[in-house]
């Protein structure tokens, strides 16, 4: 099982969609506060559509909490970033690594990527690309994960 961790989330069929994702690749997902809606919205159920009842769902009250939750002997922690030039297909994801994606307006704070450099990833993008939608990047990089592992994973 991968993690995927969505820091300060804003759009509820964002979470929604990503929500639908980790059913469909057995990931769990982690929310971190503050979010931008309430879980309870018609619009993130709507997103994640059948799906929603299935879900592995953690949330957590701060991005502290969580890190200290985390063992990084044992789990590496990848961060998706625009702002660092190590492709996201040139690391090894492994079963049990976290995933983390920033809020949709601001991304992952500045601190927590300065503090984990050498694991930030990105997303190639032509010229004229700022930056994905969440719920696309996502499924990208957490099929990247289902790729290097598909020996591991259950169908």
């Amino acid at each position: 099982m991968i993690h995927v961790v969505l820091v300060y989330p804003e759009i509820p069929q964002n979470t929604g969609n990503i929500g639908r994702i980790c059913v469909n690749i057995d990931a769990k997902l982690h929310l971190v506060k503050p979010l931008g809606f309430e879980i309870t919205q018609k619009e993130v159920k709507r997103a994640g559509l059948d799906y929603w009842d299935k879900l592995e769902l953690h949330v957590w009250e701060s991005l502290e909490e969580l890190l200290a939750s985390i063992d990084r002997e044992k789990h590496n922690c990848f961060f998706a970033t625009t702002k660092t030039n190590q492709n996201y297909f040139s690391v090894k994801i492994k079963e049990g690594d976290y995933l983390f994606f920033g809020s949709e307006s601001k991304g992952l704070p500045s601190k927590l990527l300065e503090a984990n450099s050498a694991n930030c990833i990105t997303i190639p993008m032509g010229k004229n690309g700022r930056s994905l939608n969440l719920s696309v990047s996502v499924g990208i990089i957490a099929y990247e994960a289902i790729r290097q592992n598909i020996a591991t994973f259950n169908r």
